[in-house]
């Protein structure tokens, strides 16, 4: 039987160690790495390209919201198949990973036998998710569905100028389709990772993209790339 490969990405090492003794002892599943952040997490993703990363939301450096956007940003990485681990299901951050593109989530205080079940749902291609967030997101989409679109002037022939991106932007964004990382962007820009966070957020919010990838599309789309 072919194992299904598996990427562990939380900073505690004990906590990892014990996830991937469980994981390795079914025939059907194999750890194949464990990383200790987001940057660590989508370096790996991208040389193991494993089917599934189990991925905690609260890590130092990148966490867990960071490094999906990430992944799901990275052309090699994209389609990989992502369950967040939480403490408790009501951290925001959950919602916003699972926005960005996290298949669902899993409680670390589960029992073993519900982890494996989510885990191999997970890989089946199921949505993790249960009845109160997936309402939550539902609601959500709807609204930006019924947000007003803007129009542009007959004259205009580009995009609202409040939706416009400052050339600083641009040149993150550029290099944001690259599937830079944030760190990467930082250095290629001589600029602080905090401040290359602030202009993704900016983008995303301004393109009103979900995740760095949609952010990359509609730019695309819109003639500012």
């Amino acid at each position: 039987m072919s194992r299904r490969r598996v990427l562990l990405a939380d900073d505690h090492e004990l906590f990892r160690a014990g996830l991937a003794e469980l994981i390795n002892g079914q025939p059907d599943l194999q750890v194949v790495g464990q990383a200790g952040d987001g940057f660590e997490a989508l370096t790996l993703a991208r040389e193991l390209r494993p089917a599934l990363i189990v991925m905690d939301i609260t890590m130092p450096v990148c966490n867990g919201l960071e490094a999906t956007r990430l992944i799901r940003a990275t052309a090699e990485t994209a389609e990989i198949r992502i369950v967040m681990l939480t403490v408790h299901d009501e951290d925001d951050k959950l919602f916003e990973a699972i926005k960005a593109g996290a298949n669902g989530y899993l409680l670390k205080n589960t029992n073993s036998a519900d982890f494996l079940r989510g885990v191999r749902a997970a890989l089946a291609g199921e949505a993790i998710l249960p009845p109160k967030l997936a309402t939550r997101l539902m609601d959500e989409f709807a609204r930006l569905a019924a947000r007003p679109q803007p129009v542009d002037a007959p004259h205009a022939g580009g995009p609202d100028p409040d939706e416009d991106l400052t050339g600083r932007e641009r040149e993150v964004l550029e290099l944001v389709a690259t599937g830079a990382s944030d760190r990467d962007i930082a250095q290629g820009l001589s600029l602080s990772v905090h401040t290359v966070k602030s202009h993704v957020r900016n983008i995303l919010a301004k393109l009103h993209a979900v995740n760095r990838r949609a952010a990359v599309n509609q730019a695309r789309r819109r003639g500012l790339m």
